[in-house]
């Protein structure tokens, strides 16, 4: 299931500075909760670090949700560390991005965005998707 894969990404993310703040919890917890996952699901997650699996039939709607949330998620505590920014580059690029769309999205996404700004990110990022 890809949204159970991404959700697991997230966690990935949210432990790698050895801290998982309550706004991760809080961001991955919604994003689950809206999507149907119930919350004690979504925080069972927590407690480990999981496997990366990319799905391989993800759409394009699919693989942006992937990479907008973990860079939404990796500046939601307003800090960006080495590690958070090459594990984002590593699945963007098994995602099928160029590293250029990763700048794009570094630079780009705040933590708080409108559907407006969303699509406007997506088509931004299409151009760098290579399949």
């Amino acid at each position: 299931m890809a949204l159970l894969e991404q959700l697991k990404l997230l966690v990935n993310l949210s432990r790698i500075d050895g801290d998982m703040a309550e706004r991760e919890k809080n961001y991955i917890t919604n994003i689950g909760k809206a999507n149907g996952f119930p919350e004690s699901s979504v925080s069972t997650l927590f407690y480990n670090s999981h496997e990366i699996i990319i799905p391989d039939d993800l759409t394009a709607d699919q693989k942006f949700n992937y990479i907008f949330s973990l860079v939404q998620l990796m500046k939601i505590d307003e800090r960006l560390y080495k590690e958070e920014i090459k594990f984002c580059s590593s699945i963007a690029a098994k995602l099928g991005y160029s590293k250029e769309a990763m700048f794009e999205l570094m630079l780009n996404v705040k933590s708080v965005v409108d559907d407006n700004e969303r699509k406007t990110l997506q088509q931004l990022t299409e151009k760098y998707l290579k399949n």
